[in-house]
């Protein structure tokens, strides 16, 4: 996940995401490249506790250099647009601290669609969440894609989170050891 998320570079080989090769490019660029290009969902959230909900989803523009991130229309508008389509609406003001497992992983999976990725990578992205709010955090991913076509690569053990995908890779050791094509869905 991280050399596909342009985070570490590859030892050997090439990595080609969008018809672009970012590790030949410098490190600003490759900067600058995931943000356009990439969106990240973490196990553990990785929100910034003295920010808001919606500050946490308009840091993405700040990054991209998106205006004054903090007072930019555009921005703003976006991100009060990501937390009703996670159902947090009425939840914007909160601190992280304030809202619950599933409320802080939607704050991360709106924060992760802020600048429009083509590419979403959620690593266990329900792995902290209880039965019932996995289920909805799994809905709402199988949701977003149909609705955007966004492709999504998605690391977990959950195997019904999996089964939404069209398409499983499963991993042992580090080596494939199956990849199997199902119906349209997630990855």
């Amino acid at each position: 996940m991280h050399i596909l998320g342009t985070l570490d570079k590859p030892t050997e080989g090439k990595v080609v995401i969008c018809g672009q090769d970012p590790f030949a490019l410098k490190n600003k660029d490759i900067s600058k490249f995931r943000a356009q290009t990439m969106g990240f969902v973490f196990q553990n959230y990785n929100l910034l506790p003295e920010f808001t909900a919606l500050e946490n989803v308009l840091a993405p523009a700040y990054i991209l250099g998106i205006g004054n991130f903090k007072k930019s229309k555009e921005a703003h508008d976006r991100a009060h647009f990501l937390l009703n389509r996670v159902g947090l609406q009425n939840r914007s003001h909160h601190f992280p601290s304030q809202l619950s497992g599933g409320e802080q992983q939607r704050v991360a999976i709106a924060r992760a669609l802020m600048n429009e990725p083509k590419i979403l990578l959620a690593d266990e992205p329900t792995g902290n969440l209880d039965s019932k709010k996995a289920y909805e955090i799994h809905q709402l991913l199988y949701d977003l894609n149909k609705e955007t076509g966004m492709t999504m690569i998605i690391v977990t053990h959950n195997q019904e989170l999996a089964s939404m995908a069209s398409r499983i890779v499963t991993l042992s050791d580090g080596s494939i050891v199956g990849d199997t094509k199902q119906g349209s869905g997630i990855i």
